[in-house]
């Protein structure tokens, strides 16, 4: 979970309240389909759980992540995995891989043509580059709920997106115009549990949303929270648990 908005994520709150980004992830790794002895990096590794499982698909695996945090944790998870800090962005690698693996990461880096140069550089000829993140109208419904609110606190609130979250064709352009081929490509809608019941929606906010709510106290913000919640109970509370209206893109391109 890369981001270049804050590198000092939670990285407790993440593995204990947030693993079903992980989990949720196992099913790009099948896309990856990492062999043993493969080179692969893992961009936005997030605490590690996901380049764990490519490790031990006999594959040798390097995390980077720009939080510090998180590679703190996943080093002490996985001390027998490389991990270390970098900008997802303009990162430069002094070796090449077989495939650049990232979920759940590409959304949090808003300079995209970097992030595809940057991948590109990093991959041998022939080598793929597999990824899962938010697309076009991910969390569209917790996004203006959360804008709304915020703005009745202060309204000089900032509307713009912290996130990026593209089309197929947006994205698909800017790996063709790096030298990609785009073999596979699906944008889809994936409503997601989260975890804790009654709890979800905060850790989420907690999680994921903290620049928005910075301009408040912690008063304004507990305030906020609950008109957030009250705001959205009705569309995406179900059966005791808060669900995320996540849209995602799934891609696999080609270095030509």
């Amino acid at each position: 979970m890369d981001t270049l908005l804050n590198n000092s994520w939670n990285s407790n709150l993440y593995d204990d309240k947030i693993s079903f980004v992980s989990k949720l992830g196992k099913d790009v790794v099948s896309l990856l389909d990492p062999q043993p002895n493969e080179k692969i990096l893992d961009l936005g590794c997030g605490t590690g759980d996901l380049t764990n499982e490519i490790k031990r698909s006999g594959a040798i695996p390097l995390g980077i992540d720009y939080s510090n945090s998180m590679i703190e944790k996943a080093r002490m998870k996985f001390p027998h995995i490389k991990f270390q800090v970098e900008n997802g962005e303009t990162f430069r690698l002094s070796e090449q891989f077989d495939a650049v693996f990232s979920n759940a990461a590409l959304h949090w880096m808003t300079r995209p043509a970097k992030v595809v140069e940057s991948v590109w550089l990093a991959l041998k000829d022939g080598g793929r580059f597999i990824a899962e993140f938010g697309g076009k109208n991910n969390i569209q419904t917790i996004d203006k709920a959360v804008k709304d609110v915020v703005s009745t606190f202060r309204t000089n609130v900032s509307k713009t997106n912290q996130w990026y979250y593209p089309s197929i064709g947006e994205y698909s352009y800017l790996l063709e115009k790096q030298g990609f081929l785009v073999v596979y490509a699906i944008h889809f809608d994936r409503p997601t549990q989260l975890e804790d019941g009654e709890n979800g929606l905060k850790h989420w906010l907690d999680m994921f949303a903290g620049s928005y709510f910075a301009p408040l106290s912690n008063f304004e913000k507990s305030q906020a929270y609950s008109i957030i919640e009250e705001k959205l109970r009705p569309e995406l509370f179900k059966n005791g648990c808060w669900f995320a209206d996540y849209v995602r893109i799934r891609i696999k391109a080609v270095k030509e």
